[in-house]
């Protein structure tokens, strides 16, 4: 749990800080976690849309509990790593 706040919340600042934009880590995890648990290849969802979805509601609905604490701590990791910044940004650091 540790490792995934603290990968994410490195990601998304590092990000922050070159793009600019507070928040991209955070709309991005989502997408990041679809591809963690997700065995279909990519353009499988615009060719065999039906049995992509279908297959990936049925992924994320067998998650076990651990692997739902741990994900769900790197998106907290990625919304810190957005708080953070905005933070610095208020406070007057231009760099951030």
């Amino acid at each position: 749990m540790l490792l995934f706040f603290v990968l994410f919340f490195g990601i998304g600042f590092l990000l922050n800080m070159l793009l600019r934009m507070s928040w991209i880590m955070a709309v991005i995890y989502p997408v990041i976690v679809l591809l963690i648990v997700d065995k279909v290849r990519f353009i499988e969802y615009f060719t065999n849309t039906r049995t992509a979805f279908s297959e990936l509601g049925s992924r994320l609905g067998s998650l076990g509990s651990a692997d739902v604490i741990i994900l769900s701590s790197g998106l907290a990791g990625a919304i810190a790593a957005g708080a953070a910044i905005k933070l610095l940004r208020k406070n007057g650091y231009q760099m951030f």
